[in-house]
């Protein structure tokens, strides 16, 4: 080890003189500078990919940090120093009064450097510097979670577990860093579209809707004196003056703790805490980046187009070099190329079955000149009701394709593989954290035909390898990137006139037709498709006929005495008859549909109660289909045919609404959903030109997409309380029906009112019954359980499915009384 007189020592070629590496920089725990150097040195892969080409702010501790009751002098330092090598990268930025020249912390000589100079914390902004060193629009949105006096990292973690949901209905994936010094940050990729001053805003008005609704907790002033017992939501640090900590910097207080990216998971653990130099180091080692999918740069696919958009390591250019560096070409018959993959546009698969410690199966698809490769302990689902777990793996080599033999014992993946199954796939998506493939295996194999699979990355247990293969329905119809067929070849389709009676009572009782869930890169462009708006209320099946209106809701509930304003829509309708679908919506802050506020027009039966609620929350009627006017059933007509006649026969008026389709040939999906994004809108409802209407069926003609995850669930059981919540219900039991039982999903104990818990609590009560309805409740949930009839249904909000089925996260968003229980299945893509 170097003494203080000094060794030069060589850092990926850059020669630097070392100094006093035995100066004790933490005396509460005797940290040395040497350690100090040697912890930068070990995490430089995680930490310079959030650092490279932003401008590096440094806090240095010359003389150590000192104690608690004694800090050591701190310098912030922005400026080069004079005496910096010359190798070290920089960047100029003129302000208004002065220039600055900034060090670009990108590689590892400059960090053993900044390490060495005791610039112990790391601050950069949300920006970058370009390759002329021009200033960028901001790539990443940072929040940082403050805690005033008073409170600590758990009501962080609450405030972080509220915004995700928050964030991820905007399109944006937080990922939590305990900061090393009070609170939590949440970063967030983006686009770089918008400028600082717009993130800022956003951040801003963020910050101030925690704040509104809870302010006994939240605040977004960053007044000291109103912080007493609440976190601050530090929304200005996206501004392009501010900086952050830098993920895996060490913090200068009296413990060496760091800057520490965390998993969701952790946050839900009450023993939360700040972590030090030495568990990060445990953390890396094990985990690598838990923060690098903020990066798109860094994700599964390293495509062409991407490797153009950033510096590539020779990791990143050599696919295969870590699947090298695992095996031993003498000792294993395995393929062990010398050279790096070759790019190619191949779309070949195998499936092996591997008998090594456990039996399991490796599935690889072929891409840009690798087999991209999962580990999969059950294979292939066999029905669209499994989901399997699948392991991430190195990238394989294309000549492990066609490999069978044993693999010696000692070696990496010892034991015998066969092939199972291979073939070539039809690539459906294929994005970082999701692939869907269609697989044509051997004409005899084991797969038996086609098979559509998806593969979703879940980061189970805070582990991004892990990932859930999922079995698909076929894909019916032409593929969305196909072209539109020529009318010619369209079949025909003879429009079915019948008695206007007929029409209505076969539509109400087979209920509206219905979407499926998906997502935007399953759905075409504007020529075949057509996008809708999505509104968040209650569907409903209106008929008009002699000046009258009848509503029926999907499940088959009268609504008429319910929402009595609905009585005007004959005005808006210029047919003697006729039936509609849409939506009853009630309007919230900013004009837009409030799916919490309708709820307080539900369940109402007294005409009283009905008048009073109708003056505090009116409603409207959103139109967006025609099945039938003036005795013409349009079930038949394409979807196009029926918006036509829509726009003919009911106009916008009073409590009824026609929206406009999003149309036009040139339109795309991404920009429908952006608009019902900007409208702060539940999402989009895809529609296929040439769609006919079928009453009661759930169709890939119509395809909603969500800014937000959504579940209907069956409410089998509720948990009493505790703390606040003691002598009531803490959490509600959740399942979704399959066949003849009810399969356990999770519990919801999070967005209720004290009001709205009373109002459960009065709807439970007369359901109460001794058996359990669960198939597969866990124990510990069932614990002190009260059970109730399966009868009722609610719709929750969540982040995510968890790989054993499990809703991660859900919070309550009100009862579905135009539902039954027969109603609800998985909303799943």
């Amino acid at each position: 080890m170097a003494r203080s007189s000094g060794d030069t020592v060589v850092v990926d070629g850059r020669r630097l003189r070392l100094t006093n590496l035995d100066k004790v920089l933490y005396p509460e725990t005797g940290t040395t500078k040497a350690e100090v150097l040697d912890y930068y040195a070990r995490v430089a892969d995680v930490l310079i990919p959030h650092t490279r080409d932003r401008a590096l702010t440094r806090k240095r501790w010359v003389n150590g940090v000192g104690t608690e009751e004694k800090p050591g002098e701190v310098f912030f330092q922005k400026n080069l120093d004079d005496g910096a090598p010359d190798w070290v990268p920089r960047r100029i930025q003129h302000h208004k009064s002065h220039t600055i020249e900034y060090p670009l912390l990108n590689d590892r000589a400059t960090l053993a450097w900044v390490a060495q100079v005791s610039s112990l914390e790391l601050h950069v902004p949300q920006w970058k510097f370009d390759s002329t060193g021009a200033t960028l629009n901001p790539d990443r949105l940072v929040l940082d979670l403050d805690p005033g006096p008073g409170v600590g990292l758990p009501e962080c973690a609450e405030i972080a577990r509220r915004i995700r949901p928050i964030l991820r209905g905007v399109g944006l994936e937080p990922f939590p860093v305990t900061s090393g010094s009070k609170g939590i940050h949440l970063y967030a990729h983006l686009d770089g579209t918008r400028s600082s001053e717009e993130i800022s805003a956003f951040a801003h008005e963020l910050a101030r809707a925690l704040e509104a609704d809870d302010p006994d907790l939240v605040v977004s002033d960053m007044k000291k004196s109103l912080r007493l017992g609440k976190v601050l939501v530090d929304w200005s640090q996206n501004s392009a003056a501010k900086t952050t900590i830098a993920p895996y910097s060490l913090r200068g207080r009296a413990q060496p703790t760091a800057a520490a990216p965390r998993t969701w998971a952790e946050l839900d653990d009450p023993g939360l805490a700040h972590l030090g130099f030495r568990e990060v180091l445990e953390r890396v080692a094990r985990d690598g980046d838990l923060l690098a999918a903020l990066d798109p740069a860094r994700v599964l696919e390293p495509t062409p187009e991407r490797m153009a958009t950033f510096e590539s390591t020779p990791e990143a250019r050599d696919r295969l070099a870590t699947y090298r560096s695992m095996r031993d070409a003498s000792k294993t018959p395995e393929p062990v190329p010398a050279d790096p993959a070759v790019p190619s546009d191949g779309r070949s698969f195998v499936i092996q079955e591997h008998h090594a410690r456990r039996l399991h199966y490796d599935f690889r698809l072929e891409n840009e000149g690798v087999l991209v490769s999962w580990a999969v302990p059950k294979g292939v689902p066999e029905t669209p009701a499994e989901n399997h777990l699948a392991v991430h793996t190195e990238d394989h080599p294309l000549e492990y394709g066609t490999f069978e033999g044993r693999i010696p014992a000692g070696e990496y993946g010892a034991g015998e593989v066969t092939i199972w199954d291979a073939g070539t796939y039809d690539l459906e998506k294929w994005r970082d954290d999701e692939v869907i493939v269609t697989l044509h295996g051997r004409p005899d194999g084991p797969l038996g035909g086609p098979v559509r699979v998806a593969l979703l990355r879940t980061g189970r247990g805070g582990d991004e390898k892990n990932w859930l293969m999922h079995r698909m329905k076929p894909e019916h119809g032409p593929r969305s990137a196909s072209p539109a067929a020529p009318a010619a070849a369209r079949p025909v389709t003879t429009t079915r006139r019948s008695p206007a009676a007929d029409v209505v009572s076969a539509a109400l009782e087979r209920g509206p037709m219905l979407a499926t869930l998906g997502k935007p890169g399953l759905v075409g462009g504007g020529d075949r498709w057509a996008y809708e708006m999505k509104w968040d209320g209650i569907r409903a099946l209106v008929e008009v006929r002699g000046g009258a209106v009848r509503l029926v809701s999907r499940n088959g509930n009268d609504l008429t005495a319910a929402y009595p304003e609905l009585q005007d829509v004959p005005a808006a309708v210029r047919a003697g008859t006729a039936l509609l679908d849409g939506e009853i919506v009630a309007i919230g802050r900013g004009g837009r549909p409030d799916f919490g506020l309708l709820q307080q027009r539900m369940n109402l039966v007294g005409a009283a109660d009905i008048e009073g609620a109708r003056r505090r929350v009116p409603v409207h009627l959103m139109v967006f289909d025609l099945l039938e006017a003036d005795g013409r059933s349009l079930l038949d007509e394409p979807y196009d045919e029926r918006r036509r006649l829509l726009a003919e026969i009911v106009r916008s008026a009073g409590v009824v609404q026609v929206p406009p389709e999003f149309s036009g040939a040139g339109r795309t999906v991404d920009e429908a959903m952006e608009a019902s994004r900007s409208l702060g809108l539940e999402g989009v409802v895809a529609k296929r030109r040439e769609s006919t209407y079928t009453p009661g069926r759930r169709s890939g003609a119509w395809v909603k997409l969500k800014h937000h995850s959504a579940q209907e669930v069956v409410i089998g059981g509720w948990r009493p309380g505790q703390g606040g919540r003691e002598g009531t219900i803490g959490s509600l039991l959740l399942g979704i029906p399959e066949g003849d039982s009810l399969r356990y999903v999770g519990k919801v104990g999070t967005g209720f009112t004290s009001r709205s818990l009373a109002e459960i609590a009065a709807r439970l009560a007369p359901l109460e019954r001794d058996e359990n309805p669960f198939t597969d409740i866990p124990r510990a949930d069932a614990r002190d359980a009260h059970w109730v009839e399966p009868r009722l249904v609610g719709e929750v909000e969540f982040a995510e499915w968890t790989g054993p089925g499990r809703l991660r996260q859900p919070s309550w968003r009100g009862w579905r009384d135009d539902k039954g229980p027969a109603d609800v299945v998985p909303e799943r893509p």
